[in-house]
């Protein structure tokens, strides 16, 4: 099987065409332009034509707080309370069937308005409906802020907030404080650690993503967690970002990250939760609130969005920290506010590519077996002719290839694509099917390239220390890890030493580590390596997360 090629995230030029005016409802914002390609774009091309009309909650009413635009509305939908401002939280359904929702709050009538997010509280609130409406357990978890709510492998459940977390065996049961390592490994912090966001792995370990786009590993999700990125993988264009979202399916990782000051969010996929392609349009903006009768919710800004998943893994809700005006526009005791909402989503469909073989561009025919589910019935519910397959950066332009046949699977079926247009090169690692229901919605799917191997290694090395050989030249020392979900093999590894005009290249053996091992590697140089020598650490094997520096720098 082929191992997979590894994906960095890529640029889309985004442009600054002008400041907003400052009022209170519309301050600390610009307006970013799109590149021309996003008009392309077709039906679930963009993540955001995913969201989906809600259905009404409660009664729709416009005796509550907030401006004109987001009166009247369903204030059932989430949490919402005049007397308190909700801010964050996320939402799992608990072994009672229950929906459990984590979120932070502080006093409406605070003198500091939204400015009191600092000293906001952490509450546990239930629901029989994923959107609502939840109501508070009488006991306050604790002090904190942007919680995150993840379960262990163990069973035992988590909240993350700034700076520490919370400890539970049970959604029931006491919660007790605790304090997360972050171990950088000799790499910058990328903007703090106050936004992280959490996906477990399929062997149960944690990866998670700071503020910044950093990419941290912890073996067991409480266990020190070890970054393992050089930098960023946010988009490389000019952004304010926060508010991470990270998820992972039975196919692959998915990202959204929010440009505050833009308003506006993008999507990135992932095979490995390291390597990321940016996907085009919009992930999201203001203007997604909308319901099945009509009524449309504008609010000012959308926030730590965070995803409810199914078995699967596939998000099925979105829910948002939702304000009014600008947070410094939210003051004590006046009529702005926010509260979280929640948003369905499209679920993706369940897709198996049967053709073993690597699809190529004159491929003759491409079976994808579609499967039925207890909501969706793929020998009735298709628009045939709308379906496309292969790589989305064909299909979400309306490209690919296209169906000439089916074939019934008991209740799945069968799909025949023309292999012309398929679009997919190495550079993929899952495919696309794109298309409408009968009714008109949007109908989409990944799969995975059975060619490809998915599970592989992580390697990544610590930064080199250079001390000096009393017998001549310099001794150079620096440990590599495996942070994969496998065993790796014997890797070659490359050092390449830029000193005093000269390039030097040493290599070495790193043995087979289990996942999370260790192992420290030790070079000796006939020449002494100067001060600022630059060194560059890296792999022909196998994939590996090289290092670089100047002996100068901290890293």
């Amino acid at each position: 099987m082929k191992r997979l090629n590894y994906y960095y995230s890529f640029c889309l030029v985004l442009a600054v065409c002008g400041v907003l005016q400052y009022s209170p409802l519309n301050a600390q914002n610009i307006e970013r332009q799109r590149p021309e390609e996003w008009k392309q774009l077709v039906l679930g091309g963009r993540f955001m034509d995913r969201f989906e009309a809600i259905p009404p909650i409660g009664e729709l009413t416009s005796d509550t707080w907030g401006a004109d635009a987001v009166r009247p509305r369903y204030t059932a939908n989430g949490i919402e309370d005049p007397q308190w401002s909700y801010w964050g939280g996320n939402i799992r359904q608990g072994d009672d069937g229950k929906y459990h929702l984590i979120v932070c709050r502080w006093p409406e009538n605070s003198e500091k308005g939204h400015m009191q997010w600092p000293k906001s509280e952490v509450v546990h609130a239930v629901a029989e409906n994923p959107q609502g409406p939840f109501q508070v357990r009488d006991e306050t978890i604790g002090q904190g802020h942007n919680p995150e709510f993840f379960r262990l492998k163990d069973g035992r459940y988590v909240i993350y907030v700034i700076n520490a977390y919370y400890i539970a065996d049970g959604l029931n049961d006491p919660w007790t404080k605790g304090e997360f390592t972050f171990d950088p490994r000799d790499r910058k912090i990328h903007d703090g650690l106050s936004n992280v966001s959490f996906a477990q792995r399929k062997d149960g370990s944690y990866l998670a993503v700071c503020r910044g786009g950093g990419i941290w590993i912890s073996e067991t999700g409480l266990s020190p967690y070890n970054q393992v990125t050089n930098k960023s993988v946010y988009p490389a264009f000019d952004g304010r970002y926060e508010d991470p979202v990270i998820w992972r399916t039975h196919i692959q990782y998915h990202m959204i990250v929010n440009d505050w000051y833009g308003r506006i969010a993008y999507y990135l996929r992932s095979p490995n939760g390291i390597d990321w392609k940016v996907e085009p349009g919009e992930a999201y903006m203001p203007g997604i609130a909308k319901y099945e009768d009509g009524t449309v919710e504008d609010w000012y800004k959308y926030e730590r969005i965070k995803m409810l998943q199914d078995e699967y893994g596939r998000a099925y809700q979105a829910n948002f920290a939702v304000i009014d005006s600008s947070k410094w526009g939210d003051l004590g005791n006046d009529n702005h506010s926010s509260k979280n909402i929640g948003i369905p989503l499209t679920k993706g469909k369940l897709l198996t590519i049967l053709d073993k073989e690597e699809i190529t561009e004159d491929a003759p025919l491409i079976r994808v077996k579609l499967e039925a589910e207890p909501d969706f019935d793929p020998h009735t519910d298709i628009d045939l002719g709308s379906l496309r397959f292969g790589a989305a950066e064909e299909v979400n332009f309306g490209r690919g290839s296209k169906l000439v046949k089916t074939e019934r699977q008991g209740k799945d079926l069968v799909l025949f694509f023309d292999g012309r247009g398929n679009g997919l090169t190495d550079e993929n690692f899952a495919a696309k099917l794109l298309g409408k229901t009968k009714n008109g919605s949007l109908l989409f799917g990944y799969a995975r390239l059975p060619w490809l191997m998915y599970d592989t290694p992580i390697l990544s090395a610590r930064k080199p220390v250079v001390s000096e050989n009393t017998q001549g030249g310099s001794i150079l020392e620096f440990e590599v890890s495996n942070f994969g979900e496998v065993p790796s093999v014997l890797t070659t590894v490359d050092v390449e030493i830029e000193s005093n005009n000269k390039t030097t290249h040493l290599t070495c053996d790193v043995p087979a580590l289990v996942p999370y091992a260790n192992c420290s590697i030790k070079l000796k140089t006939a020449v002494p390596i100067g001060k600022d020598a630059k060194i560059t650490i890296e792999s022909k094997d196998q994939p590996m997360y090289l290092f670089q520096t100047t002996r100068n720098n901290e890293g």
